[in-house]
């Protein structure tokens, strides 16, 4: 039996994720969290085989719990499941010690799959992300066409209306209403803006974006 804890700030998505894996029985949810400082409350009391982990999530993060579960729980094996593609993600909770990163868009067999893949001691990359870095090696880095080449080449064209928006002073969720978005989809456009920028804050990521061309 794989024991699994879940953590994730929305209680749908845990109870979505606790009735798919009901199906298998070979894997047993034996406890949530809602943050990060939360889980580790719960490791305290439980023994988990695998951490299914948000990175987005309040209070604590899933890149600082990464951090606590390396330093108290190293035994603890983290599969990353999140809405982030960013390959910079992946890379960077790798590093921090997860073992998985799969997308909160992979289908039920890949999910399960993904458990008893980290479980068993070795790592998973969902197929959506792989085939993205596949890509990126294969094709190597884009190059910009003529008259282009004020535009970063790896941002999306719906990172580019956040950034116009967010230029224009809309907040997160007022950029979510005019996109048919959700709040948090956008508040993700913006941590992916800031970091392809490698800006500091908002204000900077503006700036970036007037020095670049990319807004008037």
């Amino acid at each position: 039996m794989i024991k699994v804890i879940l953590a994730d700030d929305h209680t749908l998505i845990r109870d979505g994720l606790k009735s798919l894996l009901k199906s298998d029985r070979s894997i047993q949810v034996i406890g949530e969290a809602e943050n990060g400082a939360k889980l580790l409350e719960l490791l305290e009391t439980h023994t988990p085989d695998v951490v299914m982990l948000d990175l987005n999530m309040p209070v604590m993060d899933g890149f600082e719990a990464l951090t606590h579960l390396q330093a108290k729980h190293p035994h603890v094996k983290v599969l990353v499941l999140t809405m982030l593609d960013q390959d910079s993600y992946v890379t960077k909770v790798r590093t921090a010690g997860a073992m998985g990163y799969v997308l909160k868009s992979a289908g039920r067999t890949e999910l399960i799959h993904a458990i008893k893949t980290v479980a068993d001691n070795n790592s998973y990359i969902c197929s959506e992300v792989a085939l993205n870095l596949l890509n990126r090696v294969n094709n190597g880095p884009a190059v910009p066409s003529e008259g282009s080449g004020k535009t970063p080449s790896d941002l999306s064209k719906r990172e580019m209306e956040v950034l116009r928006l967010i230029a224009e002073g809309y907040t997160n969720a007022e950029i979510a209403d005019k996109l048919f978005a959700s709040k948090r989809t956008i508040e993700s456009h913006r941590q992916h803006l800031i970091e392809k920028t490698k800006a500091k804050n908002t204000a900077t990521l503006i700036k970036y974006a007037i020095q670049q061309g990319l807004i008037d």
